[in-house]
């Protein structure tokens, strides 16, 4: 590393395969706006989380990182603390590095409730949380705050989860909002889709995608066709980003 280099103030993005990633490009130019050149944001695309130990100890530049897919549970060992409501959901994407201390947040609650609140109508009583991964944790806890009951559903569905051949007409009609956490979809391989069935979907349904490349995924261009509120990932993840700068300037 060039002396040049060393004196950067260094962020990032910690997960796998992520060069598709709006975090790069969201951070780069708002340092570009702020006048803060020696900051820079970098995806650190980490072929297993073990590597992440290496990346920090060696690279002492690095004041925080933003973790993604598919690593949002599994840096927990890797912390040496978790914020009490990061803790309570079971995921981090977030991390502050301070004075040696590895300090896990999660910025996903505050994204995705303040995305979603005002889309959701008084119709809208009980939710389907699409995958079980770090993110819907997030999704979770958010709908436990709003008193809003929801199911898990999981192509390997776990006790008091949905599998996808669990939803059929009835379930469809009594579970008005959706919820996209799973990966289908995501650029490039945007022809993908969660496997639920789509003809029950009218204009009672809110069909919310944390995806947001592209902007309208094959789960929201269904839902759309039949009535439904759609609404993609891109104002939960500007939310979230917003809430990491704040974390790390703390």
């Amino acid at each position: 590393m060039d002396k040049k280099e060393y004196k950067k103030v260094r962020f990032g993005l910690i997960g796998r395969n992520i060069s598709y990633s709006f975090s790069k490009g969201y951070f780069t130019q708002k340092f570009s706006e702020l006048g803060l050149d020696d900051y820079s944001y970098e995806n650190f695309d980490l072929e297993k989380i073990e590597d992440i130990s290496s990346l920090i100890d060696n690279n002492p530049n690095i004041k925080g990182v933003n973790v993604t897919i598919p690593y949002k549970e599994a840096v927990l060992p890797y912390l040496t603390e978790i914020h009490p409501k990061a803790a309570q959901i079971g995921a981090v994407n977030t991390i502050k590095l301070h004075m040696g201390q590895r300090i896990g947040f999660n910025t996903d609650v505050y994204g995705f409730r303040n995305a979603i609140e005002s889309q959701l109508k008084t119709h809208h009583k009980k939710a389907l949380i699409l995958g079980t991964g770090g993110a819907s944790k997030a999704v979770a806890f958010v709908f436990d705050e709003l008193g809003i009951p929801f199911q898990f559903v999981s192509r390997n569905p776990t006790a008091n989860q949905l599998n996808y051949s669990d939803l059929d007409q009835n379930k469809m009609e009594e579970y008005t909002i959706l919820i996209n956490c799973t990966p289908l979809g995501t650029f490039p391989k945007v022809e993908d889709k969660p496997n639920v069935p789509y003809q029950f979907i009218g204009d009672a349904h809110l069909l919310f995608d944390l995806i947001y490349n592209p902007q309208k995924t094959s789960f929201l261009t269904e839902g759309e066709s039949r009535g439904a509120t759609i609404c993609n990932g891109h104002r939960m993840l500007q939310l979230q980003a917003e809430k990491s700068w704040e974390i790390w300037n703390s």
